[in-house]
């Protein structure tokens, strides 16, 4: 037990473990998407359970006419949470589990990189300032961003595997990266390019070999997730994305005094703190110093990039950006300039980590308990909101976003549960409904004269009719009826109907790249493909 209390990673732990404990609280907190993530992951759990093997659409979302968000939304969250409720855990505390392992997960990977970088102080000072930081809260206790939650725990890991020349698990964990959010994959990059750019310059003895593993390596954990990213980027045209984004992020921009220092609060995005943190400030300070004290050009370019990268996070979430962000509709996508935050808290954590590396174990003892209890009021909810299980996997109504990912001929929101999953619209029919799973409905049909008939489910390509066993057409654009599917039957009895949602050619095509990412990747594993240390 000695030995356990004397490595730096169990007080990591420790310590990470304190802010997450409101999670053991009966209910879901009370923060802005936290009750949508539940809803997601128990679409998300129910397609699974019906071998659905990557969950697209969510059946019981929008009143039960279904949508595609599914598509559009960071998968790994879900497959994390479907487990534990697979395993027995409520739909509520799977959730808590993945917002509360991820963030002691996270202080853990980043003390794994520094210490194994730039030593064990180093990493724990690194590991608590980037756990500690408030904008973390701000995803924990106030949005209840899942995704971006999840997500940081991977920028460490993937620089960890670089620094080791374990070039399989950094394409693996720029996978899970990517999968569990994409804005802030794309956000990081410039900081795994600069790092393993830095690498090559400063370490690497084969330099063609590491340009040729890190390129490859790059592709294939795009490669992995390429059946998540590649349809919902090419897909994404289908939907709303792009309108509703529109111009947003240009009313979202932080003033520059905010990131010393902007109010604790469970406000709306326009007002919750985007502060880096008072103990990362005098980490970043007493950085500053160093790079101009450091005379040795590989350290001095190390701390000089890291400032150009903190100088960069921050420049691009001010009104100064502005140019760039109208330029952009990636950009705009990402919605707030502030989600570059993300970026902001790993650098600061970094430059202070570097910067008291040296200091005398006192000084650890109190910066790591200021770091800590600096933030101590931030450890909580708003408050918390019960409901059973059925109010999550039960129909929903609403989509679990703002009608971004909502077809363009359909209206943003339904507003009602629909009386009938098949309806007859005009004409004569008897409709006996059979099977009906997330992503496939029957009904065999008795029709005494032509009929139009409305399947009450929001149309998104991969959605296919069979009528006896043929396809037939599909109208979507009935004005009375927008964005559902309506389709035509002649007279006969016994007419089979099969509603089904299938892969189109661009989700088959991404799937086939991820196998083939797979299999390289597992081939390289088995075949030692890594570059030797120095």
């Amino acid at each position: 037990m000695k030995r356990v209390f004397r490595q730096p990673v169990f007080w990591v732990i420790l310590a990470s473990v304190l802010p997450v404990l409101s999670l053991l609280h009966p209910g879901m907190p009370y923060v802005h998407d936290g009750q949508d993530h539940v809803a997601r992951i128990a679409n998300f759990y129910a397609a699974l359970k019906e071998g659905v093997i990557i969950p697209r659409w969510g059946a019981n979302l929008n009143w039960g006419y279904g949508h595609p968000i599914l598509m559009f939304l960071y998968p790994l969250p879900e497959y994390l949470a479907s487990a534990f409720h697979f395993i027995g855990f409520t739909l509520v505390d799977s959730t808590k589990l993945v917002f509360g392992l991820s963030f002691i997960a996270s202080g853990v990977t980043m003390f794994l990189w520094m210490n194994a970088v730039f030593g064990r102080q180093a990493g724990i000072i690194g590991s608590l300032l980037y756990a500690f930081a408030p904008y973390r809260f701000v995803d924990l206790h106030v949005r209840g961003a899942l995704g971006e939650h999840v997500a940081f725990i991977f920028p460490p890991l993937i620089l960890y595997f670089l620094h080791k020349r374990s070039f399989i698990g950094m394409s693996v964990f720029l996978s899970a990266l990517i999968l569990s959010h994409n804005a802030v994959a794309l956000m990081f990059l410039p900081v795994i390019g600069l790092y393993g750019l830095y690498l090559l310059i400063f370490e690497a003895k084969n330099k063609l070999l590491f340009t040729f593993h890190f390129s490859l390596f790059t592709f294939l954990g795009f490669g992995l997730s390429a059946f998540f990213w590649m349809p919902a980027l090419i897909e994404g045209r289908f939907t709303l994305r792009d309108i509703i984004t529109a111009g947003e992020a240009l009313q979202r921009f932080v003033p520059w005094s905010w990131f010393v220092y902007s109010p604790w609060n469970y406000g709306g995005t326009d007002t919750l703190t985007k502060s880096l943190g008072f103990p990362q400030w005098i980490g970043i300070i007493a950085a500053l110093f160093l790079l101009i004290k450091t005379k040795e050009k590989k350290r001095k370019v190390f701390l000089a990039g890291l400032f150009v990268l903190l100088f960069a996070s921050l420049f691009i979430q001010t009104q100064w950006s502005a140019p760039i962000w109208r330029a952009s509709k990636i950009l705009q996508n990402f919605q707030f300039p502030w989600r570059f935050l993300s970026v902001s808290v790993f650098v600061a954590a970094v430059v202070g980590g570097i910067s008291f590396r040296k200091s005398g174990k006192l000084f650890l003892i109190l910066y790591s308990l200021f770091i800590m209890f600096v933030t101590i009021y931030m450890w909580y909810p708003k408050g918390y909101q019960l409901h059973d299980g059925s109010f999550y996997s039960g129909i929903y109504p609403g989509t679990t976003d703002t009608g971004e990912s909502t077809p363009i001929w359909s209206v943003r929101f339904m507003e009602h549960t629909p009386d009938n999953p098949l309806d007859v619209i005009d004409g004569d029919t008897s409709v006996a409904v059979g099977k009906r799973t997330s992503t496939e409905r029957e009904y065999v049909l008795t029709v005494r004269k032509p009929t139009l008939m409305l399947e009450n489910t929001l149309y998104f390509p991969g959605w296919m009719i069979y009528l006896n066993g043929q396809p037939t057409g599909i109208e979507w654009q009935n004005p009375n009826y927008r964005g559902l599917m309506t389709f035509r039957v002649m007279p006969g009895e016994n007419q089979s109907v099969r509603v089904v949602f299938e892969d189109t050619k661009v989700r088959r095509a991404a799937n086939l790249i991820s196998i083939v990412s797979l299999v390289l990747i597992t081939v390289g594993a088995i075949g030692g493909l890594w570059l030797p240390k120095k």
